[in-house]
């Protein structure tokens, strides 16, 4: 291992190699800047990454000649080069990725990672972001990483040893914030329906946004809940100094809170610092059916764009245009399910637009939209107007019970068009 400026970090990088970059919060900057410094001389790299915070400077229209973007998840910055032909959307389950470079799928030849310095023993935290970087590290030709003191010391199955460092440079560089999100009165409604169904000493999957926030505030008179999530955020501190999440009933990994990536505030970053509670796992093992189910009474959270009313989810595009990815939903969603006492839940607004004029309740899919949750694996559906459990119902028992919790507004319509379908 050797210990280098940003610019020699990146010189062995040559026109077409595959290059991976640690995720989400965890990105890289100092070393993907000086990347993109080298593009006049470089073409076609293919930079493969799930979420990406930060501005994303390979994804620029102008970069399209020389990185070409392999998304494993399409996070904000990306969306646009990915609509636009410029970059490539790969479906594929958040538990599966390690195995695309374990199986040598994707042939790595550099891998890019954010870790905080060695310790006294030569070891290295991943900090906010463990996903695939084991397998990913495993594969490589060539690791490169940032020596970073602002990255948290994580713990669990977070740390990679300098052995298997190539090159190294010193960058202090704060893992990005992730900002609480604004929680107005539908998603309030959502969160009381949702709480609702959570009993005490429930393990969940509580990811980021809205709805998941509105659900943890009004999770304050639960008791013993555990955490078991491909992620977590801000919340989740909320509810471990309130008491109420304490892993104490978990099945296994008893009294931790497991994820494999973070994304918060510096709050967050703070109580994740050598926190013994806090264990950070890859993603085949967070994201692994058979550990989700193995945990008892797990209910797992996640949202949608649509759903029909036959029960198809609809969550990583908007008709043609690609929005984010397959992600962990399904990896969950059947975990849950088949859990002992489990459940699993796809928690959404029941309309789209700034008046409500689109129902995301729908007799039919949006032309090119995907479905991601099938109609067989969905159990739950919960909007501001209440709860559908779908499981066991026929197609006419769900589109009742769907029309149900639907926006008022849209129940008619939705209402006629399954007549017109024979679904009613």
């Amino acid at each position: 291992m050797r210990i280098v400026s940003p610019e020699e970090a990146v010189a062995g990088i040559k026109s077409r190699d595959q290059v991976y970059i640690q995720m989400a919060s965890a990105a890289p900057m100092v070393l993907l800047d000086a990347l993109v410094a080298r593009a006049p001389e470089l073409r076609d790299v293919c930079v493969i990454h799930l979420h990406l915070e930060g501005p994303g400077p390979h994804l620029a229209p102008e970069m399209a000649p020389h990185f070409r973007h392999r998304a494993l998840f399409i996070g904000p910055n990306a969306r646009r080069a990915v609509n636009e032909g410029r970059a490539d959307f790969v479906p594929v389950f958040f538990s599966d990725i390690p195995a695309l470079f374990r199986s040598g799928a994707y042939p790595l030849d550099v891998v890019f990672a954010n870790v905080t310095p060695p310790d006294a023993h030569g070891f290295c935290s991943l900090g906010v972001s463990v996903e695939a970087m084991h397998a990913a590290v495993d594969a490589a030709k060539t690791v490169v990483v940032q020596f970073n003191p602002s990255i948290p010391r994580t713990l669990g199955d977070a740390f990679i040893h300098v052995s298997q460092i190539d090159l190294a440079i010193e960058a202090d560089q704060p893992p990005f914030e992730y900002a609480r999100p604004v929680i107005g009165d539908v998603e309030r409604r959502i969160g009381v329906f949702v709480a609702d169904l959570i009993p005490d000493g429930a393990t969940l999957q509580l990811g980021i946004g809205a709805i998941p926030n509105a659900t943890a505030e009004l999770l304050t008179g639960k008791h013993d809940l555990g955490i078991h999530s491909e992620m977590f955020s801000d919340a989740v501190v909320d509810l471990v100094e309130a008491g109420v999440v304490t892993g104490d009933r978990k099945v296994r990994n008893r009294g931790k809170l497991v994820a494999t990536f973070l994304m918060g505030t510096t709050r967050l970053y703070e109580f994740i610092h050598d926190n013994p509670m806090v264990e950070m796992r890859p993603v085949d093992f967070t994201n692994d059916t058979h550990v989700i189910r193995s945990l008892g009474t797990m209910i797992a959270i996640n949202s949608a764009i649509e759903v029909d009313l036959t029960g198809q989810v609809v969550a990583d595009s908007i008709g043609y245009r690609m929005y984010s990815g397959v992600g962990g939903q399904m990896d969950f969603m059947r975990g849950a399910a088949l859990a002992p006492g489990g459940r699993a839940i796809i928690a959404l607004p029941s309309t789209a637009g700034a008046d409500g004029s689109i129902s995301r309740i729908t007799s039919h899919l949006a032309e090119g939209a995907g479905v991601v949750t099938t109609r067989a694996h969905v159990r739950t559906v919960v909007t501001e107007w209440g709860v559908a459990d779908l499981w066991g119902l026929t197609l006419r028992e769900r589109a009742k019970a769907l029309i149900a919790i639907a926006h008022p507004d849209h129940r008619d319509r939705l209402t006629y068009e399954a007549r017109q379908h024979h679904e009613l």
